[in-house]
């Protein structure tokens, strides 16, 4: 048993039980990263073609196809990262996300600048809902949302209840796709955001709530979306989508999110209370989608 010995000796040492764990760590967190989008059917599919040839060359002792095999390890070095740079990309910014607790939501902005921004965003998002037109707010935080916001018609106003309302009204020329909101102010409207590639989402939510989805997969910002058919108030955050809002739950999960009640004296316990509805009305939305669809200027039914 001198295999066994060798095997018990190593794993008493701390330091390979920490490199067991922390291989395993690293391992089980790309799965979670790949979990629900295109890039599950494509590790399937790697990991599938390669036991097959490998069992053909070893068990019929293929010379030729094992030199290949034996030829290709390396390259696969180079290949995975392009054939999963979506996923990559994603796991990267979720890295880079990391520690975002210990800085405030909007680095350039007040506590009274959110504040407002919160309650002029919940109650236009509510007469909206309310009337049934489909509306869009991205609220942008550390991730920069420049890039996105070129794409679209650049406002550079001050935030108001009145102005959002007048953006997505019907027929409008600026109430498709989406609006960017940065600080107190409203950056951008038209603006043309990701799908998800969420493969469960994609037939359940209409393109809003994919765009909404989308954008909160390759940043940090939260994105309140308007349901044109049911006039249901939703709001998506780091690729999750919490459904079924009113005005009350919409600006608690805002402010929760935003961080707002951690410094709010008047309401101590808010954010225990919140804490537990958060969690019960998550829905997950993986994928890492980096597509911008032409869809996503299409106006939803959803």
């Amino acid at each position: 048993m001198p295999d066994l010995t060798w095997l018990l000796s190593r794993l008493a040492d701390p330091r390979v039980i920490l490199d067991i764990l922390v291989v395993t760590l690293i391992i089980y967190w790309l799965l979670w990263v790949a979990q629900g989008t295109r890039a599950t059917q494509l590790i399937r599919g790697i990991i599938t073609l390669f036991a097959f040839v490998f069992l053909l060359g070893t068990s019929l002792q293929l010379s030729t196809l094992n030199w290949i095999l034996g030829r290709t390890w390396p390259a696969l070095v180079v290949a995975l990262p392009v054939i999963f740079q979506p996923e990559l990309r994603r796991a990267l910014e979720q890295i880079g996300h990391t520690g975002a607790w210990l800085r405030t939501s909007f680095p350039s902005g007040t506590e009274q600048d959110l504040e407002r921004t919160v309650d002029e965003v919940v109650r236009a998002a509510t007469q909206l809902a309310r009337q049934r037109y489909g509306a869009l707010i991205v609220i942008e935080r550390e991730t920069g949302l420049q890039d996105f916001a070129d794409r679209g018609v650049l406002l550079d106003a001050a935030l108001s209840r009145q102005l959002l309302i007048n953006v997505f009204f019907p027929n409008s020329p600026l109430h498709d796709a989406a609006v960017i909101v940065r600080g107190d102010r409203i950056v951008a409207a038209s603006v043309v955001l990701p799908l998800t590639d969420n493969i469960s989402a994609s037939g359940q939510l209409g393109t809003r709530h994919r765009a909404a989805i989308g954008v909160t997969e390759e940043s940090d910002a939260l994105a309140v979306v308007v349901s044109e058919e049911t006039g249901q108030m939703a709001v998506a955050h780091n690729g999750r989508l919490i459904r079924n809002l009113d005005q009350d739950r919409l600006r608690r999960v805002l402010r929760s999110l935003l961080r707002l009640d951690r410094t709010d004296s008047r309401t101590p316990a808010g954010n225990g209370r919140l804490h537990f509805p958060l969690r019960s009305m998550v829905r997950n939305g993986v994928g890492a989608g980096t597509s911008t669809r032409r869809d996503a200027e299409a106006p939803t039914r959803r």
